[in-house]
């Protein structure tokens, strides 16, 4: 007898089942919700977490990544070096002149981010060149007056390959090499890095709380494109510099 009541209870709790939650799961299934934490959903690039949320540090073998030494000269001729950037936030990019592809919309990004803190004396950027060679500082001169370069912390750096190599593909892991086979001869990252003013990389998580660690300059060919998608990575810069900025002025 208690076996038989046993099976009637298991019967119930099985039909209440089967008439409210699994209905709702059918449900949340039609409207994408049950894999909406799933590290596979890589639809929406752009998905971040709350912008109030306290920026990351990019941690390296156990320690915070800060921007390592360099010094080069930029495009009026000026010895520049990391502590020329002391108490500012910056961008970081690696770009050419001679570039027919993602340095024509990175900079001119770059030209609207500037524009967004032209008041602000304690912002920067810094753009170094990965054809020195050609990419002289009466170059980058003509440049910077050709996309609109008006910040006077916006420095347009050239110097020894080697060491401007080393800087991306070493201090920040940022991909920059020779490549014959593809348009301009160079290929490079299109991703800008955020540096605070200690001279630590910074950024803000994804919506699985990782860091984004770079902010991507331009969007990919062939990335399907929606209304304001090609601002939003952007939009979220400038929010993640206003936070530095902000902080800096508090502290």
């Amino acid at each position: 007898m208690n076996k038989k009541k046993t099976y009637i209870g298991i019967a119930i709790i099985v039909l209440i089942f089967g008439i409210v939650v699994i209905p709702k799961i059918i449900d949340r299934v039609m409207r994408g919700e049950v894999v909406k934490n799933d590290r596979l959903n890589v639809a929406e690039l752009d998905t971040v977490d709350d912008s109030n949320a306290e920026l990351s540090y990019i941690n390296i073998n156990g320690k915070d990544r800060k921007v390592p030494h360099f010094e080069f000269v930029n495009q009026n001729g000026d010895t520049i070096t990391e502590d020329s950037y002391k108490g500012k936030v910056f961008l970081v990019e690696f770009f050419f002149t001679r570039c027919p592809t993602i340095c024509i919309p990175m900079n001119k990004n770059l030209v609207l981010i500037q524009d967004e803190f032209k008041d602000d004396a304690n912002f920067g950027i810094a753009s170094f060149s990965i054809d020195p060679e050609y990419d002289q500082p009466q170059i980058l001169k003509e440049y910077a007056d050709q996309y609109g370069v008006t910040d006077p912390d916006w420095n347009l750096m050239t110097g020894e390959r080697e060491k401007i190599y080393e800087l991306a593909n070493v201090g920040f892991n940022l991909l920059a090499q020779e490549n014959p086979e593809i348009d301009g001869n160079f290929q490079h990252s299109g991703l800008f890095a955020l540096v605070d003013q200690n001279g630590f990389i910074r950024s803000r998580k994804d919506d699985f709380g990782n860091p984004l660690i770079y902010y991507r300059g331009f969007i990919p060919q062939g990335t399907p494109k929606t209304d304001g998608e090609e601002t939003s990575q952007i939009d979220i810069l400038i929010e993640d510099i206003h936070k530095l900025l902000n902080k800096n002025k508090k502290e």
